[in-house]
């Protein structure tokens, strides 16, 4: 066989191998593990309408994106944390912004439960949380003030639609260090009632992975349900959902809404949602009653599994955290 036809004979065999293995990368699916599919966008439930829309759009009802909360830049925007130290116990001025892909800061924003941003702080133990909502200055940066009790690693979620054309809801996350001497807690254990300031909470339903389901959460006060909860960020409550270990943000948006004429103001408020994998999940409850926002946490677990209650979860460190 002289030199020509030899390097014809290569060259076809190499091309049928090529081939091959494209056909087989091509056709097999990516390996994900059942509890790791990918989660709804900015960490941000849906309603079942939407899910339907998502299959019918080819999507199987699986986000292509990951839970919100876990980057600090997606979609060409970047939380840009000017505040990334302070001293536990002390009241210190928080700063930040957003920046667009070209590194301009964002200055313009959708309001959405009634703020342009919300801005969540937790720490890594999930034992402390702020729900609050910054003051936007002329130049795009946000401040507001926060005192952290505890020393330790935090997280810091901005949670914000730009205004601009096309823009999606996002959930950027950073972190945070909290200067002092430094003592972890454990996650508080399971229950399904907590307690603050006279108020007791109660929550129904189950949070699973790759599945909406409704949870109720109701509210009682000495004893008496609360039949009258005053709206809170366009809602009779506002629930925040972490997981434990990395603290994925899940934002559930309640299922209906002051003045529609169908939802009540209290004793019951229910969400819908989807927890994006297995696990432990710290669930953070505001509501409003009396003029005054109060928080109650909540621990759950999505592996099928009930653990036995710890008695009732108060809500020490998350009542004092809002700046309403």
């Amino acid at each position: 066989m002289n030199t020509a036809v030899r390097i014809t004979v290569f060259a076809a065999a190499l091309a049928a191998t090529f081939g091959t293995a494209y056909g087989v990368g091509t056709g097999i699916d990516p390996v994900v593990a059942k509890d790791e599919r990918p989660a709804e966008h900015g960490g941000h439930s849906g309603t079942a309408k939407d899910t339907s829309a998502r299959k019918e759009a080819g999507h199987g009802g699986h986000e292509e994106t990951p839970p919100g909360g876990l980057q600090i830049s997606e979609n060409g925007y970047t939380l840009d944390l000017r505040t990334d130290r302070i001293d536990a116990g002390k009241r210190q001025e928080l700063r930040f912004a957003v920046q667009d892909s070209g590194g301009r800061t964002v200055t313009a924003f959708k309001r959405e439960h009634d703020k342009e941003l919300h801005l969540i702080v937790a720490s890594r133990d999930l034992t402390t949380y702020r729900h609050l909502h910054p003051t936007r200055a002329a130049d795009g940066t946000w401040s507001t003030p926060v005192d952290l009790p505890k020393a330790g690693s935090h997280r810091v979620f901005a949670d914000f639609t730009p205004a601009a054309k096309g823009a999606r809801n996002l959930t950027l996350g950073a972190d945070l260090a909290v200067a002092g001497t430094y003592k972890p807690d454990e996650l508080p254990g399971h229950t399904t009632t907590a307690k603050v300031d006279g108020y007791e909470v109660t929550l129904n339903g189950r949070l699973r992975p790759g599945a909406q389901d409704r949870l109720t959460l109701s509210v009682s006060k000495d004893g008496k349900r609360v039949r009258d909860l005053q709206p809170y960020l366009g809602a009779y409550g506002h629930l925040v959902a972490l997981r434990d270990g990395d603290l994925a943000y899940l934002h559930v948006h309640p299922n209906g809404e002051p003045g529609d004429g169908r939802t009540r103001p209290g004793p019951a408020i229910s969400f819908t949602a989807t927890a994006p994998s297995s696990g432990a999940y710290r669930l953070f409850l505001d509501f409003k009653h009396q003029g005054k926002v109060r928080t109650v946490a909540f621990t759950v677990h999505t592996d099928g599994t009930a653990p036995a209650e710890t008695g009732a979860s108060g809500g020490a460190e998350e009542t004092d955290g809002h700046d309403h």
